[in-house]
């Protein structure tokens, strides 16, 4: 197992320090393992296609503890090879050797744009790089550059699709909690914290009783064919209402697909489905917005890279209320930086 130092985080940039160094601390790491979601549909797409794994050479990015690296070694790959640059990579060692998978798995610590690995060529990448809103923390990067640079001609990739939804969402008292309390703080006028906190996308639980709106899908990924100038994107949407009620929000999740399974593997970060670290994004609106049964909220949302850094997200939201409803009628223009 090579023992791989790669680059030394202090000669990072402050915000790649900051993001790696996020990936050191062991309980980030235990949210991610918990998440029986997220992990059991990696094994399960690996397990269940033991075929596709056999004998093969695997690239895992952004390997963390090995998890997904000993699946694929269990599997019988040929030989994994775990690359993350951030510190948790000595335990991932330990582990790895612990486990019985020395002889099988490499772990080298650094970035994959900088490092080299002990194979031309690659049959399979592996990577859990999904973000908040998918995009956040654009790890994505990281897998599009080893698939250029690795992957044999028809080699998979594991997940190889994946698709963000919007609905509109009725979120009054928690609104009112997170955004309101900033009106009387103990007596006093708080009110200038609100714009600053209405331009931070919440990322939290969201009920499905409270989703108003039919979902919209906005951006779909293909991992065999996306480029990294493709995930700077705005897309139109439209919003059908399902029912009577106010919007307060936009909600964003993600679907993921190991669509060249023998048997597809599937999981949701949605508010109908189960729990995963992820949750959902929550994107609110200027205005609390009155909606009738069968009315379209319209509009577009474009999604960017942050100038001072990437890892971040710049976010702007155009929406209109389509009725006939001169009194009910509303729109607006909202921006927000997901950091």
């Amino acid at each position: 197992m090579a023992d791989n130092t790669g680059v030394k985080s202090e000669i990072l940039p402050p915000t790649e320090q900051h993001y790696f160094g996020s990936y050191d601390h062991f309980g980030i790491h235990e949210e991610m393992l918990k998440d029986d979601v997220r992990t059991l549909a990696y094994r399960n797409a690996i397990y269940q296609n033991r075929h596709m794994f056999k004998d093969k050479v695997v690239l895992d990015v952004g390997c963390g503890t090995g998890i997904l690296s000993m699946f694929a070694a269990r599997a019988g790959a040929k030989h994994v090879i775990g690359v993350d640059m951030s510190n948790i990579i000595g335990m991932a060692r330990k582990i790895v050797k612990i486990n019985g998978f020395e002889d099988k798995i490499t772990l080298i610590q650094g970035k994959i744009e900088e490092v080299e690995i002990p194979f031309p060529q690659v049959d399979i990448i592996i990577s859990e790089w999904m973000g908040y809103f998918l995009l956040y923390e654009s790890m994505l990067d990281s897998v599009l550059v080893a698939r250029d640079k690795y992957l044999a001609p028809g080699g998979l990739i594991f997940p190889d699709k994946s698709t963000i939804y919007l609905a509109a969402i009725e979120d009054g008292d928690y609104k009112e909690e997170k955004v309101g309390f900033w009106k009387d703080v103990y007596g006093f006028d708080y009110s200038p914290f609100e714009e600053i906190v209405l331009a931070d996308p919440l990322v939290d639980i969201v009920e499905l009783k409270n989703v108003v709106s039919d979902p919209c899908a906005i951006f779909d990924i293909d991992l065999y064919t996306v480029t990294i100038e493709d995930l700077a994107f705005k897309r139109d949407f439209t919003l059908k209402a399902r029912r009577n009620d106010l919007v307060h929000a936009v909600v964003g999740w993600f679907d993921i697909e190991f669509s060249r399974c023998h048997k597809p593997v599937t999981f949701s970060t949605g508010p109908h489905a189960k729990y995963t670290h992820w949750k959902q994004t929550v994107f609110y609106l200027g205005q609390d917005t009155a909606v009738c049964s069968g009315e379209e909220i319209t509009g577009s949302i474009s999604c960017i890279p942050n100038e001072k850094n990437r890892r971040d997200l710049d976010i702007k939201l155009d929406w209109k209320l389509q009725t006939k409803d001169e009194n009910r009628a509303a729109q607006g223009t909202e921006t927000f930086v997901m950091r």
